[in-house]
């Protein structure tokens, strides 16, 4: 690819980068979630490995960071679910919600701005699902391109 190419990639890297973050961390208060998050991260993911050949990605960045991303999303989000039981209520019970610690202020009644931390553990939840899904979709792509890379060979 041109050098244009890889200047704009890396310049709309960061910006893919932060709107997937957002959309990941206000998925209890607007459209979007862990699962829509982690999709847009994972294209910018994409966005690289299209822009730079296969090999310097593989020497930026590893597909066993990808696995262990993937996987601590997972953990967080079952340990997450796990620790309500662990708290003598049901699983997946909203332990947070309403307890005025982290993520727990209680919602105001009738019209309010939509205060971040109001939702309990379910921005936890999307957090967990948007770095699981982040390193699931970039695994994705690089098995993908790795069966590409070694036609070509």
């Amino acid at each position: 690819m041109s050098k244009i190419v890889r200047i704009s990639a890396n310049l709309l890297y960061t910006f893919v980068i932060i709107f997937g973050l957002y959309v990941i961390l206000h998925g209890h208060l607007t459209p979007g979630g862990g699962f829509q998050g982690g999709a847009v991260v994972a294209t910018g993911v994409a966005l690289i490995l299209v822009a730079f050949s296969y090999e310097d990605v593989l020497a930026m960045l590893k597909k066993v960071t990808f696995t262990l991303q993937e996987s601590a999303g997972l953990l967080l989000f079952i340990g997450t679910a796990l620790l309500a039981m662990g708290l003598g209520v049901t699983f997946f019970y909203n332990y947070l919600a309403n307890s005025g610690s982290l993520f727990g202020m209680p919602v105001p009644f009738g019209p309010n701005p939509g205060e971040l931390d109001t939702a309990g553990v379910i921005p936890i939840m999307n957090i967990a699902v948007g770095i699981e899904v982040w390193g699931g979709l970039a695994l994705i792509v690089f098995y993908m391109l790795s069966g590409i890379a070694r036609e070509r060979v």
